[in-house]
């Protein structure tokens, strides 16, 4: 996450980071804390993907909102920001889950690209889709990345910042490509710590 947020930042960019609250371990763990206080201080956007990284389009309104609830109040927590999209993990949402996002006031995202990381694609493969789209250049492309696999920070990254910045793409939030408000509201970070 380091590595990619400052190779955007060396860009001139910035980015958003759709946060789980218990999936590649709990955020309250010391490190995930300063991970999240670290992208938020460098003005990346933070996002909800939910607490648990469960298909939401399996689950009961109740069930939806404590997954979107968990991680508000995390992010609520950590950095005193509550947001304002979700992006729902496989991409799958239901009229329920729309439903339950707009009542959380959120709205929910979904990518137009896809690198492949996340499927299986080798970092060739990865690179290679960048390529390909930047060759198409559409106006605008939300692309689907995951922090948590070092390959994409370490070699796709760098190429897709390569490659888009040649065809003249800037690297923005989702919440200045859309000229949206990143956060609902924004108050103090408490202090203290929590336990997944």
């Amino acid at each position: 996450m380091y590595d990619i947020s400052k190779a955007i930042l060396a860009a001139g960019g910035k980015a958003t980071f759709f946060v789980n609250g218990n999936n590649y371990g709990c955020i309250y763990n010391q490190d995930n804390v300063k991970r999240i206080k670290y992208l938020h201080e460098k003005g990346h956007q933070l996002a909800s993907h939910t607490w648990g990284h469960k298909n939401l389009s399996t689950l009961s309104w109740d069930q939806v909102h404590d997954e979107m609830w968990r991680v508000e109040e995390s992010l609520i927590r950590i950095a005193g920001v509550m947001p304002a999209f979700m992006r729902p993990p496989f991409g799958s949402y239901n009229d329920n889950v729309l439903a339950a996002s707009a009542n959380r006031g959120q709205k929910v995202a979904i990518w137009d690209f896809d690198s492949g990381d996340s499927t299986g694609f080798t970092p060739a493969q990865s690179k290679q889709r960048y390529t390909d789209i930047a060759n198409q250049r559409p106006s605008t492309i939300l692309t689907l990345n995951h922090e948590t696999y070092e390959r994409t920070a370490h070699e796709v990254i760098p190429h897709a910042i390569s490659v888009l910045q040649a065809k003249g793409y800037r690297f923005v939030t989702l919440a200045e490509c859309l000229g949206e408000e990143p956060y609902q509201w924004r108050t103090t970070p408490a202090s203290g710590s929590w336990t997944c």
